[in-house]
C-alpha cells in the first residue's frame, strides 16, 4: 500500500453513514460498481452518464480479491488503492466502497440506493440475479446506459501488449 491520499474511498460502514445523511437531506444516490482496472473511454462515458442520474454518484469497486475471483489470476493490473484513487479523481464520482466477495449483495441492502445504473452491455437477464433481487427489495430504479462498442479493458490491455512489440 502506498497510502495515497483519497477522502472519496470510504468503508462500507462509513458509507452507511453518510447514506443516512444524503436522505436526511433528500438526495438521490446513484450506484454502480465494477473492476475498473484500467480507466478507458467506455469507462468514462458510462461513468459521467450514470452521475446524471442523481445527486451523487458511488462506485462498489472490487477489491483485488474480487477481481481474480472473477478475471482470473493475472488481474487486476492495479491494485484496489490505486483503482479508487484513479475513480476518486473524477469530479462526478462522489464515493468509493470497497468489496471482496463475488457478489455485492450486503453492500446494496447496507446502502439502499434510489438508483442503480450498469453499462448498457447488461441487461434484467445477464444481471446477477441476486443483486437484482437486493436491488428490487431497496426499491432502486435499474437502468441501463449506452455502451461504446469497442471500448474495454481487455481490448485496452491487447493493444498495450500489441505496442510494446511483443508476440
Amino acid at each position: 500500500m502506498t497510502n495515497l491520499p483519497n477522502d472519496k474511498w470510504w468503508s462500507l460502514q462509513e458509507a452507511v453513514n453518510r447514506r443516512l445523511q444524503l436522505k436526511k437531506e433528500g438526495r438521490t444516490l446513484v450506484l454502480t460498481n465494477g473492476v475498473f482496472d484500467l480507466l478507458h473511454t467506455g469507462h468514462l462515458f458510462y461513468l459521467s452518464k450514470a452521475s446524471d442520474l442523481g445527486n451523487e454518484l458511488w462506485i462498489l469497486l472490487n477489491g483485488d480479491e474480487s477481481v481474480r475471483q472473477l478475471k482470473g489470476p493475472n488481474r487486476p493490473v492495479q491494485n484496489e488503492e490505486e483503482r479508487a484513487y484513479a475513480l476518486a479523481a473524477l469530479e462526478f464520482v462522489n464515493g468509493i466502497v470497497t468489496f471482496q466477495s463475488k457478489r455485492l449483495t450486503a453492500e446494496i441492502e447496507a446502502l439502499g440506493p434510489e438508483v442503480y445504473a450498469k453499462a448498457g452491455d447488461y441487461s434484467l437477464d445477464t444481471l446477477d440475479q441476486g443483486e437484482r433481487k437486493a436491488l428490487e427489495k431497496v426499491g432502486a430504479k435499474i437502468y441501463f446506459l449506452p455502451f461504446l462498442k469497442g471500448y474495454s479493458t481487455t481490448r485496452l490491455l491487447e493493444k498495450i501488449h500489441r505496442a510494446s512489440g511483443k508476440s
